[in-house]
């Protein structure tokens, strides 16, 4: 079963000429895509990620507001009782606010300077380490 990917635009950010790139660039890797379009809301997010059952939950941000659409959209997850969707996010996102957002539960971070293999490789690391077939099999989280 291939990894299916929630590719979300949250907010007011109208630039979605990257999420676009991402969505295209993991559906050729294999994976099945989902993508939100433009200005979804946290609680729009989590909501198509649970109607649609995805492993992952990546979200492309620009505007600067990760620090509050991030930590909402963990707690929804949290309340919906969600722990097996594994959220990364992308874009403009300072380095120092990267090491907050992993305390809060989002997986991994890609910058700007990322690859469209660097996220491929990063979807499939962070499914193996902390997805649902992990928590299914009860297997060992690999050595880091």
């Amino acid at each position: 079963m291939p990894i299916k990917v929630l590719v979300a635009k949250p907010g007011l950010d109208g630039h979605d000429r990257g999420a676009k790139i991402v969505a295209r660039a993991l559906r050729d890797a294999g994976m099945e895509v989902v993508y939100t379009g433009l200005h979804q809301t946290p609680e729009m997010i989590v909501t198509a990620a649970v109607q649609e059952d995805v492993d992952v939950i990546g979200v492309s941000i620009l505007s600067g507001a990760h620090m509050t659409v991030f930590p909402r959209i963990m707690k929804l997850l949290e309340e919906r009782g969600v722990d097996d969707i594994c959220v990364i996010g992308g874009g403009v996102i300072q380095e120092n606010d990267v090491p907050k957002l992993k305390v809060l539960g989002v997986r991994e971070i890609f910058d700007a300077d990322a690859t469209t293999q660097n996220l491929i490789d990063g979807i499939e690391r962070v499914v193996a380490e902390f997805g649902r077939a992990r928590k299914r099999t009860g297997a060992a989280t690999p050595a880091s």
